[in-house]
């Protein structure tokens, strides 16, 4: 028997996790708070567990709350594929396609690989969702997906066909020097200063990738600079919770021993470095300016300047172009 009251608390559940605010979680839902408080404390009454540690700053995941976030939202993403599913099936669509892509895959190789598959089957629902590369071949046996488009090297295993569509190369631009006609850096890591997010994979460390994941977010959506809150808010939907520490760590490393600093000053072509004015106080600044580096810096804006002030960061890269190729 499919016990639909606890799906739905589940679906509750899973809202306020993401939001991080029980009144951000009712809107989004469609509801007022104080049902939907209700609701989380009778999920937690019927587990016997408490799910949220509540103050005014929001909702944070108490380890119990983390720790079964993973499995519920693959279960939304399950319960959503059965949805759509139901719904082709009454519109008499006769098979389901579930393809996971990464996000250039998504853009420059599966729209006019759709077009061709209603076509050719016209009762094929297709379902689209993005991934990671390192996702294509645990989705697959899982058999969460049918069909992956990413960037995989390497014996794939005996359940799992492979077919090259598109053969590119990653290219490090100070190994190529003379190939590298400009350089922009939106406020990229070239120094140690630099790491006061990622560096906290040091200085605020977890054994737990969920609880650090979640921690960092909400340190950042706390944070007092432009955007931090909305960096926060979509952060968990573009990284995944495990890529979190090596990439982080990555960055401290680089950033602290791989003259960053040097490798962009070698660069023998025109250099803007873009800045949020909150971060006009970096100390480097006047040393790349020294060395013919274009400083842009963005009004109105934190870290981020793609968050805090689009229009103005592409207006600078506008210019900046303009300048060089004038």
């Amino acid at each position: 028997m499919i016990n639909f009251r606890l799906i739905r608390h589940l679906w509750l559940f899973l809202a306020v996790a993401e939001e991080q605010n029980f009144g951000r979680a009712a809107k989004r839902l469609g509801m007022s708070q104080p049902p939907l408080s209700e609701q989380i404390q009778v999920l937690e009454q019927a587990l016997k567990v408490k799910l949220f540690e509540r103050s005014r700053r929001g909702a944070k995941l108490t380890p119990v709350g983390a720790a079964i976030l993973p499995a519920v939202r693959k279960f939304a993403e399950q319960l959503e594929r059965l949805e759509l599913a139901v719904d082709e099936a009454l519109a008499g669509q006769s098979g389901m396609l579930t393809i996971g892509a990464i996000s250039t895959a998504m853009f420059d190789v599966l729209p006019g690989l759709i077009e061709g598959l209603k076509e050719d089957y016209p009762h094929l629902t297709v379902s689209v969702r993005e991934i990671d590369s390192v996702e294509a071949v645990p989705a697959l046996e899982a058999g969460d997906i049918d069909l992956a488009f990413a960037r995989l090297d390497g014996d794939l295993g005996d359940s799992i066909q492979s077919l090259p569509l598109l053969e590119d190369r990653l290219m490090l631009a100070h190994q190529f020097p003379q190939r590298v006609l400009s350089f922009v850096d939106i406020e990229g890591n070239i120094a140690p200063e630099d790491c006061f997010l990622s560096r906290q994979i040091i200085d605020c460390p977890s054994d737990d990738p969920e609880l650090f994941f979640t921690a960092f977010i909400e340190r950042a959506r706390h944070a007092p600079a432009y955007a931090s809150a909305l960096y926060a808010a979509n952060l968990r939907h573009k990284v995944r919770v495990q890529a979190v520490r090596g990439i982080f760590e990555s960055m401290v490393e680089l950033s602290d021993n791989a003259n960053l600093m040097g490798k962009f000053l070698g660069l023998p072509c025109p250099k803007m470095f873009m800045f949020g004015d909150q971060n006009a106080s970096l100390s480097y600044l006047p040393h790349i300016a020294a060395h013919g580096v274009r400083l842009g810096q963005i009004p109105a804006c934190g870290h981020f300047p793609m968050y805090s002030n689009p229009i103005a960061m592409w207006q600078h890269m506008a210019d900046f172009y303009g300048a060089i190729s004038g």
